[in-house]
């Protein structure tokens, strides 16, 4: 496993906001998604990065292992969409877990159904973006249909993977309370769904947009009143979810 090779864009060390405790952060090269929030366009091709071995994610990686244990973290690996390269992604977490890492995958759910479970269902734990729970509005975010998420979270749940939910909140797009009653009563269905973490929309990543001559459509679009963050979650707290 540890000879496996796939191409990253890069690591980040310290990591606070992937999953539990502190992380180890592997970002994957490689989307199909076109979201129209996404902060690093900078991944969508495959081609991109650099390539490395499952060896040298590890071997870095468990330099920063004592940090890791005591705070309850691990690796995550992300992207881009890691489903894109499910034989390196399956030899990272595999080894990982046989060190006794912890790891957890950030994914969009999108891939096939032979790459959803050799990825996900070899993770200790699935942060899943759920764009909308509305299918045309799923859609006018992404780019793809919402078919493979809903896919992913059935399969998760078979197999009682734990999962959390993230869901971006975007003025204009993802904010109507309507569909977010929906979400909330659609993942109450899972009892696998640990957390929701409900995300304001920001523009952090819109100078990689222009960097890359690409159309940033939300260049006028402001972050979700604080009062629209703390009704969604609230939605979310009254189907008896754990939010953030």
């Amino acid at each position: 496993m540890r000879t496996v090779k796939g191409r990253i864009h890069s690591v980040v060390t310290g990591g606070m906001v992937d999953g539990p405790g502190i992380r180890f952060v592997v970002f994957t090269q490689g989307c199909p998604l076109r979201c129209l929030y996404c902060h690093n366009p900078d991944t969508w091709k495959k081609s991109g990065g650099r390539e490395v071995t499952v060896a040298e994610i590890i071997d870095h990686a468990k330099t920063y292992k004592r940090y890791m244990e005591a705070s309850g973290g691990g690796i995550t690996v992300t992207g881009g969409e890691p489903l894109m390269q499910p034989d390196f992604v399956e030899a990272l977490l595999k080894e990982a877990r046989s060190l006794g890492i912890h790891t957890a995958v950030d994914t969009s759910g999108f891939g096939t159904e032979e790459a959803r479970k050799r990825v996900l269902l070899n993770a200790d734990l699935v942060l899943l973006d759920m764009k909308s729970i509305n299918p045309s509005t799923f859609k006018k975010v992404s780019g793809v249909e919402r078919d493979s998420t809903l896919a992913a979270l059935a399969e998760l749940r078979e197999a009682k993977i734990p999962v959390w939910i993230r869901h971006v909140v975007v003025p204009g797009l993802t904010d109507e309370l309507e569909d977010a009653r929906e979400l909330a009563r659609v993942l109450s269905e899972y009892d696998n769904i640990e957390k929701i973490e409900i995300l304001p929309f920001h523009k952090l990543g819109e100078f990689k947009w222009q960097e890359l001559g690409l159309n940033y459509t939300l260049g006028e679009t402001q972050p979700p009143a604080k009062d629209l963050i703390d009704t969604i979650r609230q939605i979310f707290r009254e189907v008896g979810f754990t939010v953030t």
